[in-house]
């Protein structure tokens, strides 16, 4: 049992120490990103094994990790104020080639964030040719350009 209280633990904590991270840490990962996700995983599986490296062990320890993230799933399936809280809401960063601050400092998203996710998705790269730019759960910038009819 001690493994499965473990396992419960480090999930909750990785959970919140992602939400505090932000979606800005799932924007773009770089080199330094990757180097500390490694670290991470290396602690967490020392914690959560501690001194058995059974095959058993580590086995009951991915039951109770997918175990406890399908529960998320089904909790926030079904409590829609859980998935709000756990995995954020969309976010509207620019409204009609407007960049709306207060949002994007909250959600810590520069205007060269915005104006890259444009050049590269849709080959825009003015603010003015944005209708919206908005921050989805997942951590990724989605543009929708600005038409030349409205």
């Amino acid at each position: 049992m001690d493994m499965v209280l473990r396992a419960i633990a480090i999930y909750l904590i990785l959970v919140v120490v992602f939400k505090i991270a932000g979606r800005r840490a799932l924007l773009q990962m770089t080199s330094f990103d990757l180097i500390l996700l490694l670290i991470i995983s290396e602690a967490t599986q020392q914690a959560l094994l501690g001194n058995d490296f059974s095959v058993t062990g580590a086995a009951l320890t991915i039951i109770t990790l997918v175990v406890v993230d399908i529960l998320f799933g089904l909790l926030k399936k079904y409590l829609p104020s859980v998935e709000a809280a756990i995995d954020g809401t969309p976010v509207i960063l620019v409204e009609n080639g407007r960049l709306l601050e207060a949002k994007m400092k909250k959600a810590d998203i520069s205007c060269a964030d915005i104006i890259v996710s444009a050049r590269n998705n849709h080959g825009i790269d003015k603010l003015s040719d944005i209708k919206f730019a908005i921050l989805e759960q997942n951590g990724h910038i989605s543009i929708i350009p600005l038409s030349e009819s409205s």
